[in-house]
């Protein structure tokens, strides 16, 4: 089974590292999904109502929108993770998680109703990676201008919902 320190830094842009340093070494990728899965819908269906929509700031992301954030980079990932495992050697764009937010309309929808997506979201991502030999999750391909293999992209998303639900702890609560 793949883990966490298998990972070479030649296999992702060091601008990840933030994320991957929120995965236990130890962490294999395919029960670390099931962890985290739910990890993420505990810690967020934990919160009051009355602060999803909270901003620590104007200009910054609601909690709803956090969650959106996650599950949307999640879709974009997975994405990627596809593409390279199959050897797919066009360059993949990155994408502006800035402009994603508005038209999510996550603050209109309910955490229900948004955890119900996270759970449908990751319950592909489990599928697709377990159709992924260990063998195809190594391949490297590039994403944003830099090299990023598939299992380097699988391990980028446990760390990202650690990273936001850390800040939101931190910032929000």
């Amino acid at each position: 089974m793949m883990k966490r320190q298998e990972l070479k830094p030649t296999e992702y842009n060091d601008y990840y590292a933030g994320y991957l340093s929120k995965v236990l070494d130890s962490t294999t990728l395919k029960e670390g999904f099931k962890k985290d899965k739910e990890e993420v819908i505990n810690f967020f269906s934990s919160i009051s109502k009355d602060k999803l929509e909270y901003r620590y700031q104007p200009e910054k992301w609601s909690i709803k929108e956090v969650l959106q954030h996650i599950i949307d980079t999640e879709r974009v990932f997975m994405y990627r993770i596809l593409r390279i495992a199959r050897k797919d050697m066009t360059p993949i764009e990155g994408f502006d998680q800035d402009i994603y937010i508005k038209p999510s309309g996550a603050d209109s929808k309910t955490i229900e109703a948004l955890l119900e997506e996270f759970k449908t979201t990751r319950s592909y991502s489990i599928n697709l990676l377990n159709s992924i030999s260990n063998e195809n999750l190594c391949n490297v391909g590039v994403a944003n201008n830099s090299p990023a293999s598939a299992r380097a992209c699988a391990f980028i998303l446990l760390g990202h919902s650690v990273w936001h639900m850390d800040i939101i702890k931190e910032r929000y609560l």
